[in-house]
């Protein structure tokens, strides 16, 4: 078997049921305890989370804001604002619409504070409103401004014959119209095996692939792992390979034009889930004009071809 390689960060110690380190998101595969938070958290979580989730806290922070000044307002008597109608329920509504106008500046007039208290609370929301909105201002633009990586892995993997040897492949495409300049991909192999004393841990081996940067990448990208003299699987038949607890962890780097600076994306693919004897179907075509047509639906797609095919 080739040499092994330092950790690379992952890990020595493993498990006989040790799942796989990089999840198919690409986040890694930890659970944290007792670990201490800060309030610097917060920012980074409403960053990174989806745009559904975030649109849902700002509609939570929202309401639950307008609702806590609605109460006070009623608790110090909504007469000060407008006429009580002696439902609780309409009554908490306008309420409720006064704090909307005042916590956004808009007021429309047909609702104003009366006395030097309402005065007062009415002013300290309307400082709340103004913080608020320039803190999810500054969130828009970290969502927007953040760096990230636009690259689409395949869900596949593939085992097939290449320039007649068993080669590992997979697909890498710019879910963007981007142009990916420069893209290099550093593949590592983790070996989750038994020692001589029972215990299991983890190995790890450099993967030489048949190419491991290119110039520009417009379509799609096919990386070639020969299992070769020089690879770690060489001592491993088809079968085997397969039931390997093994991960193939990558780390994809390239510059980005719209962020005008390198970004980087973690990726892995677990060796249980080898399609054998399949390749990956051509994902851009010409047109009768002669341009260059991007499929992204084809990705992922195989066909089944022969073991003797080269």
């Amino acid at each position: 078997m080739a040499k092994t390689v330092k950790d690379p960060g992952l890990g020595k110690s493993s498990n006989r049921y040790a799942k796989r380190f990089i999840n198919p998101d690409g986040s890694f595969n930890i659970k944290h305890l007792n670990r201490p938070s800060s309030l610097s958290e917060s920012y980074d979580y409403l960053i990174n989370i989806s745009w559904s989730k975030f649109f849902l806290w700002v509609l939570f922070g929202y309401v639950l804001i307008n609702s806590i000044f609605a109460i006070v307002y009623i608790i110090l008597g909504i007469s000060d604002i407008v006429e009580p109608t002696g439902n609780v329920f309409k009554d908490f509504l306008n309420a409720f619409f006064f704090s909307a106008q005042t916590i956004t500046t808009v007021g429309y007039g047909a609702m104003a504070p009366k006395g030097l208290l309402f005065g007062l609370i009415s002013s300290f929301e309307a400082l709340i409103g103004l913080l608020s909105f320039s803190f999810i201002t500054g969130l828009l633009y970290g969502r927007f401004s953040k760096p990230r990586s636009n690259i689409q892995f395949s869900s596949s993997i593939v085992l097939r014959k290449h320039n007649q040897v068993d080669s590992i492949m997979f697909r890498l495409m710019s879910r963007s119209a981007h142009v990916m300049i420069r893209p290099k991909i550093e593949a590592t192999l983790a070996l989750s095996q038994e020692d001589q004393n029972g215990k299991y841990i983890n190995n790890f081996f450099n993967l030489k692939l048949e190419r491991n940067t290119i110039t520009y990448l417009p379509t799609t990208w096919t990386v070639v792992h020969p299992i070769n003299d020089a690879s770690p699987l060489k001592e491993f038949d088809r079968d085997a390979l397969k039931k390997l607890n093994g991960e193939v962890v990558l780390l994809v780097s390239y510059y980005d034009e719209s962020f005008a600076q390198e970004v980087h994306q973690v990726h892995s693919y677990v060796l249980k889930n080898l399609k054998i004897d399949e390749a990956f179907t051509r994902a851009f075509y010409y047109d009768e004009d002669g341009t260059t047509v991007l499929d992204y639906n084809k990705l992922d797609k195989t066909h089944t071809i022969s073991s003797d095919k080269s």
